[in-house]
């Protein structure tokens, strides 16, 4: 049995297909409201979403008559961008910026002047946007550095719920790419080269 979650914006859904690809339950949770302290910025509570997923993980088995041990694999997908800040011991340690938050223009102001467009695109395959996960870490670090100094783990929302569930902090390469931490093209081949001089 594959368990597919899906950690949304307004909720967090899970679905159960069979080895033949057949649905065979699904089951939904929405999460608290957007927080929105002033406009354009959006909020979310990291524990709001393990919270839903648990919800939804459990009334999805409760469906189909099943046991989490009969679960083989589970695949996560979510919404993007969101910058959940972990300290050393995996704790929340602000609500998350998601992917909707539009505070962050002078940071992505702030990285075309210090790197320059071009050069940041040829690094990062991605122009500076509000919305990216690397100008939010910015603007906590411009705006709440007693917190930016506590960062150990940056997480985006599906994998704050992949380390609730395992205890493993990961991000895939294509997530990362598209919050602008992740080096692609000139960037990837130094990163290469680094790793195989060690």
């Amino acid at each position: 049995m594959f368990l597919g979650i899906d950690v949304g914006t307004g909720g967090t859904r899970a679905v159960l297909v069979d080895r033949r690809g057949v649905v065979v339950a699904s089951a939904a949770s929405e999460h608290a409201p957007i927080h929105s302290e002033h406009i354009g910025w959006a909020e979310q509570e990291p524990e709001d979403w393990w919270r839903a997923a648990r919800e939804a993980i459990a009334a999805s088995l409760a469906a189909a008559g099943l046991t989490g041990a009969e679960v083989e694999v589970i695949g996560l997908t979510g919404q993007m961008h969101g910058c959940v800040m972990l300290d050393a011991d995996g704790n929340v340690l602000r609500p998350a910026l998601i992917w909707c938050d539009q505070r962050t223009q002078p940071e992505c102001d702030w990285l075309e002047a210090k790197i320059g467009r071009e050069r940041l695109i040829e690094l990062t395959c991605n122009p500076a946007l509000p919305n990216f996960t690397l100008t939010k870490l910015l603007w906590v670090r411009t705006h709440q550095p007693e917190i930016f100094a506590r960062i150990a783990h940056v997480l985006c929302p599906k994998d704050y719920v992949r380390y609730r569930l395992t205890g493993e902090y990961a991000i895939d390469m294509q997530e990362a790419r598209c919050c602008s931490m992740s080096p692609t093209g000139v960037g990837r081949k130094r990163l290469r080269r680094r790793r195989k001089s060690r």
